[in-house]
C-alpha cells in the first residue's frame, strides 16, 4: 500500500482518516487477509502522525475485526472467520457449506491402537480394546479450519479404514458402517498454545493458540461411535455454542 502525509484542518481527526483509508485498501483487497501491515514507525513516517495516533487507529480497528495485532509481531489483516456452531448435529460439510465456501478434507493417519486413559473412558470400552484411530484435516476454500483425531471401536467399524482411504468423509463413513446418523453428546472447549506439527499443518505462527475440543458422538440408542479431540486455528474460527 502507498502511505502519503494527511491533509490537514478539514475538520476529520488523523486517526479517523488513518482507518478510513486502512479499512479502504483492506475491504478493497489492497491489504488481503493475513497481510502484515506496516510497523508503527512506517506508518507513522507514510501518514505524517506520531505513533501515539497509529495506535489510536489500530485500536479501532482491531475492535472492528479488520485488524488483529500480534505481541511482539506487529498487527496483521484479519482473516476470514468461520464460524462453527458446536450441537446435537455438528457436521463439518454442512456448517462450511452453509457459509458459501467449500469444505474438504485430508486424511493424515489412520492406524488401530489399543483404548487407553481417556479415550477407554469417552468411548465406554474396556481398556486394550482396540479403536480405529483417524487423524484429518478439515479445510474451508483449501485453508486448513481443524485437525481433528478421532477414535472409532475397532470391533464396530473394521471397515473404517478402508472407507476413509477413498472417501475422507467420515459421516459418509459411517452412514456405510450402518450409522446413518448420530448427535453429539458432549463438547468441552479449552484452548492452548499449538505443536509445532499443529502450527504447521493449521498454518498458522506458533505464537497464536489453538481452540481444542473433545467430543463425543453417539449413535441413535445413545451409544459412543466416535471421541474426537479436534484443535481449531483460532484466528479463522469462531466456536459458537448451540441452544446455550
Amino acid at each position: 500500500m502507498t502511505l502519503t502525509p494527511l491533509p490537514r484542518g478539514d475538520g476529520v481527526s488523523l486517526w479517523r482518516q488513518i482507518v478510513t483509508r486502512l479499512e479502504g485498501s483492506i475491504t478493497g483487497g489492497g491489504l488481503p487477509a493475513g497481510a502484515r501491515l506496516p510497523t508503527e514507525a512506517e506508518l507513522a513516517q507514510g501518514f505524517g502522525v506520531n505513533r501515539h495516533t497509529i495506535r489510536r487507529a489500530m485500536e479501532e480497528l482491531a475492535s472492528r475485526g479488520l485488524v488483529r495485532v500480534e505481541q511482539g509481531r506487529g498487527s496483521f489483516v484479519a482473516e476470514d472467520v468461520v464460524e462453527y456452531p458446536l450441537g446435537s448435529r455438528t457436521r463439518f460439510s454442512e456448517i462450511i457449506r452453509a457459509q458459501s465456501r467449500e469444505p474438504s478434507g485430508r486424511i493424515l493417519r489412520i492406524a488401530e491402537i489399543q483404548a487407553e486413559g481417556r479415550v477407554a473412558e469417552l468411548l465406554k470400552l474396556r481398556r486394550g480394546r482396540a479403536v480405529v484411530v483417524v487423524d484429518r484435516l478439515g479445510l474451508a476454500n483449501g485453508r486448513a479450519i481443524t485437525l481433528g483425531t478421532h477414535h472409532f471401536p475397532a470391533h464396530r467399524f473394521a471397515r473404517l479404514a478402508g472407507m476413509l482411504a477413498e472417501n475422507p468423509s467420515i459421516t459418509a463413513a459411517l452412514a456405510a458402517s450402518g450409522v446413518p446418523d448420530y448427535r453429539r453428546q458432549v463438547t468441552r472447549i479449552t484452548a492452548r498454545m499449538p505443536t509445532p506439527e499443529e502450527a504447521h499443518l493449521l498454518s498458522q505462527p506458533r505464537t497464536r493458540p489453538v481452540l481444542l475440543t473433545e467430543a463425543v458422538n453417539v449413535d441413535p440408542e445413545g451409544v459412543p461411535v466416535d471421541a474426537t479431540f479436534s484443535r481449531y486455528a483460532a484466528g479463522r474460527t469462531q466456536l459458537v455454542v448451540e441452544g446455550a
